[in-house]
């Protein structure tokens, strides 16, 4: 979670701070003593949360919150040495209220509640973008539609849902009704046939050059003949690949795509 603290009590920042820094998921981009430095802040970082208190010099945090807009506000937690702010404070939704001196369990609370909103945030922001691109994908009710070619894969791996840009990957190899997608460092397992993939990759230029790998023209540096009619294939990585006898037909697409 991306962090600021607002206190005009440098004291408190630090205590604030302290705890924090026992959390490997928090980072504090910014510490701010005032309100008008809080708006910079929250403008310039955009975080995930914030520590704010509500009576400062100058803008009270409740100004702090009018002023960037309650509907954008990240998530807060308050802080004050007054009870009588609580009322207010649940009237624009804070997640938690917390009072000076802060209580270590008190606080541990309120940071592992923005644990979880951030998880249920998250949850629903991932639950619409695949709701929506779910929907770009099915078949369209005119057959005579024109589609755009899909400009991403979608991979489900240990309980997460990876979206590979096409145009990072560098070639395919199969294995069986799985296969191997490479970007960069990264190698994705997908359980797809290569032909049903291949399908899917040639619109945005690639080529299968062997019953078990498809390659990405981009990321071709280089062809060398071979004695047994055979070719190999050099990236620009320094993979190297084989163009077999059987796949001969792409050769004259390999050799227009690097003309």
């Amino acid at each position: 979670m991306r962090v600021v603290i607002v206190d005009d009590e440098e004291l408190a920042r630090r205590g604030i701070r302290t705890r924090l820094t026992r959390a490997r998921d928090v980072e504090i981009v910014a510490e701010c003593k005032n309100g008008r430095e809080a708006i910079d802040a929250i403008r310039r970082f955009s975080p995930d949360l914030v520590f704010l208190d509500v009576q400062m010099p100058g803008k009270t945090g409740f100004d702090v919150i009018e002023s960037i807009g309650g509907e954008i506000f990240p998530q807060v937690v308050f802080i004050t040495a007054h009870d009588h702010y609580a009322i207010q404070a649940f009237d624009i939704n804070a997640l938690d209220y917390l009072l000076k001196p802060i209580d270590d369990d008190r606080f541990d609370l309120a940071l592992r509640r923005a644990r979880e909103s951030m998880v249920r945030k998250n949850e629903s922001s991932l639950g619409r973008r695949l709701a929506s691109l779910l929907s770009e994908m099915s078949p369209s009710k005119n057959e005579n539609a024109t589609k755009p070619p899909a400009d991403r894969i979608i991979i489900r791996s240990g309980g997460r849902v990876v979206f590979v840009k096409i145009s990072e990957i560098d070639w395919v190899e199969a294995a069986g009704d799985y296969v191997t997608l490479h970007t960069g460092k990264k190698s994705w397992l997908q359980r797809e046939t290569i032909t049903d993939l291949d399908k899917k990759l040639a619109p945005s230029g690639f080529k299968r050059i062997h019953r078990s790998t498809i390659v990405n023209l981009e990321r071709i540096s280089e062809l060398r003949a071979l004695d047994n009619g055979e070719y190999r294939v050099l990236l620009r990585d320094g993979t190297e690949l084989k163009l077999s006898r059987n796949f001969r037909h792409s050769l004259e697409s390999l050799l227009d795509g690097h003309s």
